[in-house]
């Protein structure tokens, strides 16, 4: 008998049952990848309120990367609820706070001291990232990339690429904001034959569009995602970066990496750009930071982050202390246990599944990541690679429908991703991939 048990129909009664209240309720714009309502969960484990028990391949939007309520973040945050739940890092301050800022100071790369802003999510890292080099440069022009997400707040929505859902009947969009190509190798045409050649030919229209769109001396800032999150989980190529890397430093623009996604294990590092060999100036974090709880984080050099002046950054929430404590336990999970070297058996499992896809299933165009982050895109046929939206959205379907939840990503919305917490076993990775090929196969 494996993980996966199935007592109802999926969605269940209950499930169901809720649906119809959601629907009454609340605002229809937020989504559901699945139909499914929980009502407890641990490790890589979801049990639903019919009874159900799934295997977790979306980690809460790679959020739980540590695992579904890990009895030592419990502990930690039910000691921090019973002693204070707020008081305003701006009115009372608390050590867990600098504690935390101290822990990613010394984990994010880059030379020389840094400092760090706690703020609540994702889309405020990066629209506080943008601030604080507006103030360091004393420059207007942002440079972003094709098929970015960065969040949904203003300026992070003019930052992603995507228009629907995200931007659509929300203009205007914030001023300043300049696109260039980013370098994903299966949809780059002509396609060039290796990645030396990617990187070259994509900075040169990074360079194209800054000197004749802009002028690199007003830009403060150019911001990427070292791997591309709801854009199709595509790595940027090490020697792209090393030239962007260069290239800022060279013009005095500050270099953003946007790891909301990417942190904290999700590519089998602490951050991607450990993987990639490239550091940034400034770094967004959020997600995986929390295991669960709202916080983020923008790290950076700390000539870069006093920049702003006192009181033009932060706000009432930021860096709350329950969500401290919850990520303060989550370095000590990394720290004291084999998360990472789980994380590397998960991405060899998942390579050789994926690329063994690719081999026998003509629909299966690419597949990608970094570490155990791992995208597989879907196509209608190989030659025009023409995207395959539906096939996504049919296997996703077949696999909730059996025990096991995973999301779609990608552009083109034909992308099947994979975010499973690190504290995953084997046996249960293959269990949910079985279930996942078979969703293949009947398409």
């Amino acid at each position: 008998m494996g993980f996966i048990q199935l007592k109802t129909s999926i969605p269940g009664p209950r499930s169901q049952a809720l649906m119809q209240r959601r629907a009454a309720a609340v605002a229809r714009g937020p989504f559901h990848a699945t139909p499914v309502y929980i009502e407890k969960a641990e490790g890589a484990l979801i049990h639903d309120v019919d009874g159900n028990t799934f295997l977790d391949f979306a980690a809460g939007l790679g959020v739980v990367n540590v695992g579904h309520c890990p009895p030592d973040l419990v502990t930690a945050v039910q000691a921090q609820t019973s002693r204070f739940l707020h008081a305003g890092f701006n009115v009372t301050p608390y050590e867990s706070y600098i504690a935390l800022a101290e822990k990613l100071n010394a984990r994010v790369p880059g030379d020389g001291p840094k400092k760090t802003l706690l703020v609540n999510s994702g889309a405020e890292a990066v629209e506080n990232a943008v601030k604080i080099a507006r103030a360091y440069t004393k420059r207007p022009a942002i440079v972003c990339f094709d098929h970015a997400y960065h969040g949904r707040t203003y300026m992070a929505m003019t930052l992603t690429a995507k228009a629907k859902p995200y931007k659509f009947g929300f203009s205007p969009m914030n001023s300043d904001v300049y696109r260039v190509p980013y370098p994903y190798l299966y949809r780059w045409s002509p396609k060039p034959p290796d990645e030396e050649t990617l990187s070259n030919e994509s900075f040169a229209k990074f360079v194209e569009v800054v000197q004749s769109q802009v002028g690199a001396e007003q830009v403060a800032a150019v911001i990427i995602e070292p791997v591309l999150g709801e854009g199709g989980f595509v790595p940027a190529p090490r020697a792209f970066l090393q030239k962007l890397r260069e290239f800022c430093t060279q013009q005095g623009i500050v270099l953003i990496f946007d790891e909301v996604q990417t942190g904290f294990g999700r590519t089998g590092a602490w951050f991607a750009c450990e993987r990639l060999g490239v550091a940034p100036d400034l770094l967004t974090s959020a997600k995986g930071l929390g295991d669960g709880l709202p916080i983020a984080a923008v790290v950076g050099r700390s000539d870069i982050m006093d920049a702003p002046g006192e009181g033009g950054i932060g706000g009432t929430f930021g860096g709350n202390p329950v969500a401290c404590a919850s990520a303060l336990a989550v370095f000590d999970l990394f720290e004291k246990t084999d998360l990472f070297a789980n994380a590397a058996q998960l991405e060899k499992i998942l390579i050789g599944r994926l690329d063994d896809w690719k081999s026998k299933y003509a629909c299966v165009g690419d597949v990608r990541g970094l570490g155990p982050m791992r995208g597989v895109e879907f196509v209608k046929d190989r030659v025009t690679q023409e995207p395959w939206k539906d096939a996504v959205g049919k296997v996703q379907r077949y696999a909730y429908e059996h025990g096991v939840i995973c999301l779609s990503a990608g552009t083109f919305g034909n992308v099947l991703r994979f975010l499973v917490p690190l504290v995953m076993s084997e046996t249960q990775l293959h269990e949910g991939l079985d279930i996942i090929e078979q969703g293949i196969q009947r398409l």
